[in-house]
């Protein structure tokens, strides 16, 4: 069985998880062309246009509905910058779930954390000397629009840079993460990385397989 094929990307701030801007064609905005010439893949779980950090990419679609389907529970997480000092009491609300337009949200993980070591944003991040700010690591399984940025706004928080750090395939293995790219860069999975995919898929089959009613 021929191996998924999977890029392992850092976007950018304000570039689009696509390749090519169809809302705007006459004054087109930064997109995955620019830094890559492989059209044939797609975004297995979206990063908005001013979200930055882990996007995976793939030619496969059963392999992008595993990681992006929040039904398979693969925990993505996030490094938060937010407007204000947050409390034990507002990482507890978002541990919990919020209620958004659209639902009361899955429980998260959510930690208060030292900003981490990241790459300075371009343009930087509008900060007002009057108002402290914090970091968040926020953990989630679905993906909603916009959600992590409105979940912080839900108690109060809103987020002035949200950086994806992280995907978990939840199979025990290391986590796909950042390390060794920067903004722009990329890689393909490594051997070991594609074989437990393909161990994914196969597990995913089988669950599906055996929830089918036998006639």
């Amino acid at each position: 069985m021929r191996m998924a094929s999977l890029i392992v990307f850092n976007k950018p701030f304000q570039v689009l998880s696509q390749f090519t801007d169809r809302d705007r064609p006459q004054a087109p905005r930064s997109t995955l062309a620019d830094f890559l010439d492989a059209p044939q893949f797609r975004a297995a779980g979206r990063l908005d246009y001013d979200s930055e950090g882990l996007l995976l990419l793939t030619t496969d679609g059963r392999l992008q509905q595993q990681i992006a389907h929040p039904q398979y529970r693969q925990w993505k997480t996030y490094w938060v910058q937010v407007e204000g000092t947050i409390d034990q009491t507002a990482c507890d609300t978002l541990n919990q779930g919020v209620t958004l337009r659209d639902g009361v949200t899955q429980p998260a993980r959510v930690s208060l954390i030292p900003e981490p070591e990241v790459w300075p944003r371009h343009p930087p991040i509008r900060e007002r000397k009057t108002v402290s700010d914090s970091w968040l690591q926020i953990a989630i399984t679905e993906g909603r629009n916009r959600q992590v940025r409105r979940m912080t706004a839900a108690v109060g928080l809103p987020t002035l840079r949200l950086i994806r750090s992280k995907i978990d395939l939840m199979d025990g293995g290391t986590p796909l993460d950042l390390t060794g790219l920067k903004p722009g860069e990329w890689r393909a999975v490594t051997n070991t990385e594609d074989g437990r995919l393909m161990q994914l898929l196969k597990h995913s089959n089988r669950k599906i397989q055996a929830g089918r009613p036998r006639g």
